[in-house]
């Protein structure tokens, strides 16, 4: 993978740190934990929604954490009272952690738990005065 030198962006951007900071943490070789399993879909010109698969996980031992521009999810299972013997266990039950950069007034409106997959809604919401505006010419 490349290095980039980022150094002419921090001496003529002036606001732009957390997309260099993002970009530069982008390009370490750093592996990303896989589980669970997720999706993020487009599904409108603002609209986004991230579906992670938690099966055998309830509402309760999920949170979902939304500060700034992150976005966390934990999951934790509860400990079970009775031991079991298992002859194969390929479900996993360990707890998790997911994080997630959101962009500048990414929100989130939603979230829901459906067979076994938490879908999460997020909203783009353009401030007013950021949107384009047309400017009338005087006479």
């Amino acid at each position: 993978m490349r290095n980039f030198d980022l150094s002419p962006l921090y001496r003529s951007a002036i606001g732009f740190d957390r997309l260099a900071n993002m970009i530069d943490s982008a390009s370490r070789n750093e592996q990303q934990p896989s589980y669970p399993p997720y999706n993020i879909e487009l599904l409108g010109e603002n609209e986004y929604r991230i579906t992670m698969a938690v099966a055998g996980f309830s509402r309760e031992e999920l949170t979902i954490h939304s500060e700034q521009n992150s976005l966390t999810i934990k999951g934790a299972k509860q400990p079970e009272g009775d031991e079991k013997t298992y002859l194969y266990q390929g479900i996993a039950a360990r707890g998790f952690e997911r994080r997630f950069q959101l962009a500048d007034h990414v929100n989130v409106v939603k979230a829901n738990l459906e067979n076994g997959l938490l879908h999460v809604d997020l909203v783009r919401e353009i401030p007013e005065a950021m949107k384009a505006r047309l400017i009338e010419i005087d006479h």
